[in-house]
């Protein structure tokens, strides 16, 4: 489904409940996760600009780069390992305002000052996680939290 998607002037929670239907519309009757994840990297990117928007997926003891929307990125992240590796360690959203105060933060470009990582969940096991980091410092909220864990859940059920 190639329909523009349509973003009004406003905050962002306006914004992303204008982008949660047209999120579950392009979802609709696509069961192959990886066409699911480059949709949902692209809406993201265009509706909010953020630096970098994408997934990582469970390989094993790794996490795998998967569809994004960005420039180059890490290609794998280790359990535990980084903002990425941590929510999937701790299977918990995980808001850093600041990547430099983060322990262990893994650097894959040095313009990322913020950054949101949202475990996808299925049958109680993180099966990959949505990264997104901005250029700006603490650009992330719980209103991220929330729309980003709803969006992350549209793409594994």
């Amino acid at each position: 489904m190639a329909e523009e998607l349509v973003i009004e002037q406003g905050n962002k929670e306006e914004q992303y409940k204008v982008l949660l239907p047209q999120i579950e519309a392009l979802l609709a009757g696509e069961p192959d996760i990886i066409a699911n994840m480059a949709n949902v990297s692209a809406a993201l990117k265009q509706t909010f600009n953020f630096f970098w928007t994408g997934f990582y997926r469970v390989k094993g003891d790794m996490l795998v780069l998967s569809p994004f929307q960005g420039p180059i990125a890490c290609t794998r992240i280790k359990y535990g390992k980084g903002v990425c590796g941590t929510a999937w360690k701790e299977a918990r959203t995980i808001i850093v305002p600041d990547v430099d105060k983060f322990p262990g933060h893994i650097a894959c470009n040095t313009a990322s000052k913020s950054e949101i990582v949202v475990p996808l969940l299925k049958d109680g096991n993180v099966i990959a996680v949505l990264d997104i980091d901005s250029d700006r410092l603490n650009c992330f909220d719980e209103t991220d939290s929330a729309y980003l864990e709803k969006i992350s859940n549209l793409i594994v059920r």
